[in-house]
């Protein structure tokens, strides 16, 4: 494997973990692998990426509903943590949030069951991911919440490669251009494999896999 390094910020916290190489995703070949392993499990750095997502809907939007994609609960928990606060200007002071995570049936289908549905019936909800590249896993989040009633809000994430998805906002920590050469292909368009560069590694929402 490539080696890793890390894209800083001003807070020791948060931070963007990197290797460069060719990747196959689900959906695409990228020529770095985001690693948020300790984001999403390390308290420390899930509450600090919380603080910094929440900036974008402390002031002006309800959010009633966070759901949460590639295995967010503990950021989603910080998230409706920070959003319900008493001391600054919010829309859900003094209220509660419904954090919860998707079920998957076949061909990565999501359901929520019978129980859950009032959670997201008729509320705002925010989908919160760790990535957003090509956007299929955010836009099937969002269809999965339309379908059950529900009003999205936006879409967050800690690295994401689009502004937008089914035209609705998605706000990042981290973007292409915090990488400078960040590239994503197709996997049947992909030059590392039409130059016969081997895969380095699957990767997915729960880590890599070295080939």
């Amino acid at each position: 494997m490539s080696r890793e390094y890390k894209i800083r910020t001003k807070n020791k916290n948060v931070f963007l973990r990197v290797r460069k190489g060719h990747f196959a995703t689900m959906h695409s070949h990228t020529n770095y692998y985001i690693d948020v392993t300790t984001q999403k499990n390390r308290l420390s750095e899930a509450k600090a990426v919380a603080k910094e997502m929440v900036s974008a809907y402390r002031a002006n939007t309800i959010v009633d509903t966070i759901i949460c994609l590639d295995g967010t609960e503990v950021i989603g928990a910080f998230v409706a943590n920070e959003l319900t606060e008493d001391n600054f200007v919010n829309l859900n002071a003094h209220q509660t949030i419904y954090v919860m995570a998707p079920e998957y049936v076949g061909g990565g289908q999501m359901i929520f069951r019978d129980n859950l549905i009032p959670m997201i019936a008729g509320k705002h909800v925010l989908i919160l991911a760790a990535s957003v590249t090509t956007g299929k896993s955010a836009l099937a989040g969002i269809d999965a919440v339309k379908y059950y009633g529900g009003i999205i809000v936006g879409v967050s994430a800690i690295f994401a490669t689009v502004e937008e998805c089914d035209g609705h906002p998605v706000h990042s920590i981290f973007n292409p251009n915090d990488l400078g050469d960040y590239q994503s292909y197709k996997p049947h368009r992909c030059p590392f494999c039409a130059s016969g560069h081997k895969i380095e590694a699957l990767v997915n929402s729960f880590g890599y896999s070295a080939l």
